[in-house]
């Protein structure tokens, strides 16, 4: 079986580009004209290679890597081998991040499958459509009456894009993702099966039977946000569901009607968020949190995995738990429980040995 590279560099960089990416000067015995050739991790590395470290888990690792250079945080600059550069920075993975972009573009958002530009044959483009100069268009994929989509713009195959529907420029969408009702701004990344703008989940509930609410809003996603595989949108009841600028979805989200996200938000996997809740800007939910309807969540705040939210949380607030609260009392609860576990198991104990269990 031949190894096929996926994402192949685009080139080499100098280590005074690096450096310049990095805001720092080119170390002391270093060319500026070293080239930088890959990104690999510590143990990895070669001669060739920029490496990065900023987690004391990986000191051993950074003590014996072979890289050319290495981003490092001043904390750890001392562990870098004397044959490693050092490039002694604010945010290494930040600035790893940067290279990586640089030799591996091909790698920042979903391409075409098919590998060609342009409209593909197998594609189906109502007449009413309407696409700027430059949009690729895979097999499989539809767009429907009086859709618009941006230059630059990626329909991966098989997507389908409903009527009426707006795409702005520079934006991908994955093969299998479905886009409904929906207003989306420039440079936003939809991955594989992320559906966008279906019903959302809402009846009037009775004795009789649960009586179907049409649901007449839209979906409104900014620029520069991403949307990780098979994540679901609800479209909005009677208003719309915003999704902020910046703002970051992992897999496998499910995002209910009217919901709110703010600016630079970051969701985990397996998040759920219940209808008409609100996310204020720069908030972080780890995976797995759920969220009760109608509550907001204030801008800073951070969830701890496996939470459950069910009321209003306050800006800049680290909570967690079932019911999510306070870290602080979050863990206080925890340990009491843990002592008071412990303080019964050593009862039990004790009243086995009494009765002379065990001997």
């Amino acid at each position: 079986m031949s190894d096929p590279v996926f994402f192949p560099s685009s080139g080499a960089l100098t280590l005074e580009r690096v450096c310049a990416l990095a805001g720092i000067p080119v170390p002391d015995g270093a060319s500026g004209d070293e080239p930088i050739r890959g990104v690999a991790s510590l143990e990895l590395a070669g001669p060739d290679d920029l490496a990065y470290m900023d987690n004391p888990k990986y000191g051993e690792a950074l003590g014996l890597t072979q890289a050319r250079a290495c981003l490092v945080s001043r904390r750890f600059a001392a562990k870098v081998p004397a044959s490693v550069h050092a490039l002694v920075c604010n945010e290494p993975y930040r600035v790893f991040a940067q290279v990586l972009a640089v030799l591996h573009p091909g790698a920042m958002r979903p391409g075409p499958v098919f590998g060609s530009q342009g409209i593909a044959p197998g594609s189906t483009i109502h007449p009413t459509a309407r696409l700027e100069q430059g949009v690729t268009v895979d097999p499989g994929a539809v767009i429907g009456p009086h859709a618009e989509i941006g230059s630059g713009t990626i329909i991966g195959a098989n997507a389908v894009i409903g009527p009426h529907v707006r795409i702005g420029r520079d934006c991908s969408v994955a093969p299998n993702a479905t886009i409904q009702c929906a207003l989306i701004g420039n440079r936003v990344i939809i991955h594989p099966g992320v559906q966008i703008g279906q019903d959302g989940f809402g009846f009037a509930m009775s004795p009789r039977g649960h009586l179907k609410v049409p649901q007449i809003g839209r979906v409104i996603i900014q620029d520069d946000v991403e949307i990780g595989a098979n994540t679901t949108i609800d479209r909005g009841a009677s208003r719309d569901t915003v999704i902020g600028e910046g703002t970051k979805i992992d897999n496998q989200v499910q995002i209910g009607h009217n919901v709110v996200i703010g600016r630079h938000c970051v969701i985990v996997s397996q998040v759920g968020l219940a209808g008409s809740t609100t996310l204020e800007d720069f908030v972080a939910l780890g995976g797995k949190v759920g969220s009760a309807g109608h509550l907001t969540v204030g801008a800073g705040a951070q969830i701890a995995a496996t939470s459950n939210i069910a009321g209003d949380v306050p800006a800049g607030a680290r909570w967690g738990g079932s019911p999510a609260k306070p870290v602080r009392e979050w863990f206080r609860e925890l340990m009491t429980l843990s002592r008071l576990a412990a303080r019964d198991d050593a009862s039990a104990e004790g009243r086995a040995k009494e009765r002379g269990e065990g001997e």
